[in-house]
C-alpha cells in the first residue's frame, strides 16, 4: 500500500538538508601520501552517511590514524576518541564519537576492493565513527556490515597505507594518518 505525502510532509522533506556525495581524504605518513576520493552511498546507508559527513564537517576525522591495517584485507580508521595522532594510541580502535551508535543499514552491495564499510562491535547496531576500506574482496562481510561508499580515486594511496602486524593488524610505530577529511558535493 502506498502512502501519499501531505503538503506538510512535502515541506519537511524539501527543508531537509541535502546529503553530501563524498569525502576527500588527505593521507600522510610512512606508507601513504596522497588523496583518496570516496563516493558515499546516501541512498543505501543514509544514517551512516549523515554521521560520517557531520563528523568530517566538524573536523573530527582530521589527524585520526589508520590503527588497524591487514594486508590483503582492509585498512581501518575513524576512531575520533582514541585514534588522534599525538595521543597514546594503545586504545585506538575502541572508541567512537559523542554521537549515538547507529542502527545497521545492511544492503546487498558486496564488499569488493575499494568498498568502504562501517566498523562495529559484535552488536550489529553499534557502528559510530570508525570505517574501513577494502584492499581485496571480503565476501564473508556481505550483509554483516553497513556499506557506506566506494573509493573512486586514489586507490593507489590506499594500497600504500602502512600495514599492521599480527592477526589483528595493529600498526606499530607511527601509523599513517587522515591529515584532512573534506566533504565534497
Amino acid at each position: 500500500m502506498r502512502k501519499l505525502l501531505t503538503a506538510g510532509a512535502l515541506a519537511v522533506c524539501a527543508a531537509a538538508p541535502a546529503f553530501a556525495t563524498g569525502l576527500e581524504i588527505e593521507i600522510a605518513g610512512e606508507g601513504a601520501n596522497g588523496t583518496v576520493a570516496i563516493d558515499l552511498f546516501e541512498d543505501v546507508a543514509p544514517g551512516h552517511v549523515e554521521q560520517i559527513t557531520a563528523l568530517a564537517t566538524e573536523g573530527q576525522y582530521d589527524g585520526v590514524v589508520f590503527h588497524r591495517v591487514i594486508d590483503g584485507f582492509m585498512a581501518q580508521t575513524g576512531d575520533v576518541q582514541f585514534g588522534k595522532l599525538g595521543q597514546d594510541l594503545r586504545a585506538a580502535g575502541r572508541g567512537g564519537s559523542e554521537r549515538p551508535d547507529l542502527a545497521a543499514e545492511f544492503s546487498d552491495i558486496p564488499f569488493e576492493r575499494g568498498v568502504v564499510g562501517m566498523a562495529r562491535s559484535q552488536n550489529p547496531n553499534s557502528a559510530n565513527s570508525q570505517f574501513f576500506i577494502m584492499f581485496e574482496p571480503g565476501p564473508f562481510l556481505n550483509g554483516q556490515y553497513t556499506v557506506v561508499g566506494k573509493v573512486t580515486g586514489g586507490m593507489d594511496v590506499v594500497d600504500a597505507i602502512k600495514r599492521g602486524t599480527g592477526g589483528n593488524g595493529a600498526v606499530i610505530g607511527a601509523p599513517d594518518t587522515m591529515s584532512k577529511v573534506t566533504v565534497t558535493e
